[in-house]
């Protein structure tokens, strides 16, 4: 169980068992009753759409390239402020890894099922794809599911994220 799903059991009220009790039983500290997250100011959030925007431009930028990016812009931010704003992001530069031309031989090669199906009824194959559509205040994930003989859309859902953390 995470912290904030503990928060949540917290009983808040006068009438229950006391604050520090209830704590000590779930195995939490009462300094974390009283801490709130403060949201992002709207600098900190059009920073970080401008650091997605060059990192989308040139996935291959590191943060010292981001930051010197960002200061011809004219904006004030050091490397270390654009370090943590990409690890909260979630995005670093795009870099070759170990190995990667060599295969692994202790990993299983999975058949394509596919190559031989002649897809000839509906219903026979489905595909599936998510896509990423970003908003002013967040993210937008499109799913959808087709049907690979008719390109008849079967599904699809709409999922919104929060604004960027």
């Amino acid at each position: 169980m995470t912290r904030g799903e503990c928060l949540t059991l917290l009983d808040r009220d006068a009438g229950g068992l006391p604050l520090s009790l209830q704590v000590e039983l779930l195995g939490l500290n009462r300094s974390g009753l009283y801490y709130r997250p403060m949201a992002p100011t709207a600098e900190e959030l059009a920073l970080k759409r401008r650091i997605d925007e060059i990192y989308n431009k040139c996935p291959f930028y590191g943060s010292r390239k981001i930051a010197a990016q960002l200061q011809r812009d004219g904006q004030q931010v050091n490397r270390k402020a654009v370090q943590r704003h990409m690890r909260e992001m979630g995005i670093e530069g795009v870099r070759p890894g170990p190995n990667l031309s060599k295969r692994n031989l202790e990993s299983q090669i999975y058949p394509y099922l596919l190559r031989n199906l002649a897809i000839i009824t509906p219903n026979q194959v489905w595909g599936t794809d998510i896509t990423c559509i970003r908003l002013a205040n967040g993210w937008l994930y499109l799913v959808a599911f087709m049907d690979w003989y008719s390109r008849y859309v079967v599904s699809w859902a709409l999922v919104s994220s929060p604004v960027i953390k």
